[in-house]
């Protein structure tokens, strides 16, 4: 993979992360105030970063087959969870994901909080809303930054790439002062599905020791295979549920006396 495709894969991936952190940060500074959900934000990036200084270089210390072997059974876990919870919400069994009503939520409940700070935290409502939200979604963005980094061994594409994302997205948001609604984050969470997994694939495959016809090129065989599979199980799933809830027949809710008539 060169560094356009690594580039691309994760910016779209971290993006996704970031539109949902965004959401729980813009909750808490629209309603307990932007200081202590700043305070918030700079405490969990501060976290992060320390993970990733942690992380990053310990990850690249391994052999490549050992790193890509891990990175690998890692990604189609991390991908294998994305795709259960889009294929679920595609096929009608989850709700489709709503930033709109998850910041009515986030907003209803920061409102509904009461006031007090702790030490130089102005208000510990405001600030463990933002610090939580943005610490839970950043680990993924670390996650998915270093590890598709280090099995290529290009961590500084892969981080630009994630730090770009952060960036147009906390940029978008507060221009508007809202949720990314219209972002097509139920779309873009199937495709990062189909993209971790595909590449937990095909990096394990490799780490394991066998090699794939074409090299980098079997991606392009890979990737649509593992949209196929998902898109199937949903449309099955879609319909399954369809056939479970469909209202029965005059013949099926007769009583049994008046249907031998």
């Amino acid at each position: 993979m060169n560094a356009v495709p690594l580039f691309l894969t994760v910016f779209v991936a971290c993006a996704v992360e970031a539109v949902e952190a965004l959401t729980i940060v813009l909750a808490a500074g629209l309603t307990r105030g932007w200081r202590p959900a700043l305070q918030g934000l700079g405490a969990a990036l501060v976290v992060l970063a320390v993970i990733t200084a942690v992380l990053g270089p310990a990850l690249s210390l391994l052999p490549l087959s050992a790193l890509r072997l891990f990175v690998g059974a890692l990604l189609a876990a991390f991908g294998l969870q994305w795709l259960r919870k889009a294929i679920l919400r595609y096929s009608g069994y989850k709700d489709l994901h709503d930033e709109t009503g998850i910041y009515a939520r986030e907003t209803a409940a920061a409102q509904a909080a009461a006031a007090g700070g702790r030490g130089w935290v102005t208000d510990w409502y405001g600030f463990t809303l933002s610090f939580k939200g943005v610490l839970l979604e950043g680990l993924e963005v670390v996650f998915i930054a270093i590890t598709f980094g280090s099995s290529q061994r290009d961590v500084g594409t892969a981080a630009l790439a994630a730090v770009a994302a952060a960036v147009v997205v906390a940029v978008a948001g507060l221009a508007v002062r809202a949720p990314l609604a219209r972002v097509p984050e139920n779309t873009l969470k199937f495709a990062v599905g189909v993209m971790l997994t595909s590449f937990g694939i095909f990096w394990g495959t490799e780490g394991a020791g066998a090699s794939w016809p074409g090299n980098d090129a079997a991606l392009l065989v890979v990737v649509p295979a593992v949209a196929a599979a998902a898109g199937l199980a949903a449309i099955v799933l879609r319909r399954l549920r369809r056939a479970s809830t469909a209202p029965a027949s005059p013949a099926q809710t007769a009583p049994a006396g008046e249907a031998a008539r």
